[in-house]
């Protein structure tokens, strides 16, 4: 059994290829497509960017700037307009000014990791982070998958796939797997004894069932008769999961009870 500070080392280590690997994906970014709408309402790549910069700061220990965020559609509840007043505040910053930002925040918060390796997952963790309850685990697990995932939304916006076969997309696949159960009892409200297998390409199936408590349990095994299941691709996992939008039809083949895996499909974003 993993310990917690190989454990949290690990998140460590995942976040920092994610980060890595995004800004290298930044480099890349032509001048002129800064402005390229993406699948997150309102957010064009260089939002994106911003946003990403915004949180790398503050797990940094920079501080958050109180904005006004204007007219913002898009926007919904609390979080939702502290995030975006993090893009707003960094809207005159140049490209290279973002860039830059981003990779200050990570090169000091891996400086921080490495002289102070965290070793209690259940620690406060630092700054707002901690202020809204979220401990050290969370908020290690999380930074990569919001990262790769922002990697994601800017390569589809430009039309320039990759990245689905690295420690960073192996990370985000398997957080977002983890809420099948959750979503099974949960948000489908599938009675006691029902189960549903996930099939992601190139992936090991994740299955769950609903308890007897009706609480979503994952399964060590894949049962031989599942309830129902869904068999995708990892590019049309993330966009439901990660609640961006419904991939094209016929990437995602629902067996068994069809009925219960269309409302799974319906309530399988976990990701805002």
């Amino acid at each position: 059994m993993t310990d917690a500070p190989e454990e949290l080392r690990a998140y460590v280590d995942v976040w920092w290829e994610a980060v890595n690997d995004f800004t290298a994906l930044l480099d890349k970014v032509p001048a002129d497509a800064w402005d390229t709408p993406t699948d997150l309402p309102g957010w064009d790549v260089r939002a994106v960017v911003a946003h990403t910069a915004h949180l790398e700061s503050l797990v940094a220990g920079g501080e958050h700037e109180e904005v006004e965020i204007g007219d913002a559609p898009h926007v919904r509840g609390t979080m939702g307009q502290f995030t975006e007043q993090g893009v707003v505040a960094r809207r005159d910053k140049t490209r290279d000014e973002l860039v830059n930002e981003i990779r200050g925040s990570i090169t000091a918060r891996h400086t921080q990791l490495l002289a102070d390796p965290p070793t209690d997952p259940d620690a406060p963790a630092p700054g707002l982070y901690g202020a809204i309850g979220w401990d050290t685990r969370t908020l290690l697990r999380n930074r990569p998958l919001d990262v790769w995932m922002h990697e994601q939304d800017i390569r589809r916006a430009l039309a320039m796939p990759g990245g689905m076969d690295t420690p960073a997309a192996r990370h985000a696949i398997g957080y977002l797997s983890a809420s099948l159960g959750y979503v099974l009892a949960k948000r489908v409200k599938a009675p006691p004894g029902s189960s549903v297998v996930a099939e992601v390409e190139g992936r090991e199936p994740v299955a769950a069932v609903v308890s007897d408590e009706g609480r979503g349990v994952l399964l060590g095994e894949v049962p031989g008769d599942p309830t129902t299941g869904l068999r995708t691709d990892a590019e049309s996992f993330i966009l439901l999961a990660g609640g961006r939008r419904r991939p094209e039809p016929g990437r995602v083949e629902i067996f068994g009870d069809v009925a219960m895996g269309q409302l799974l499909l319906d309530h399988l974003a976990v990701t805002p």
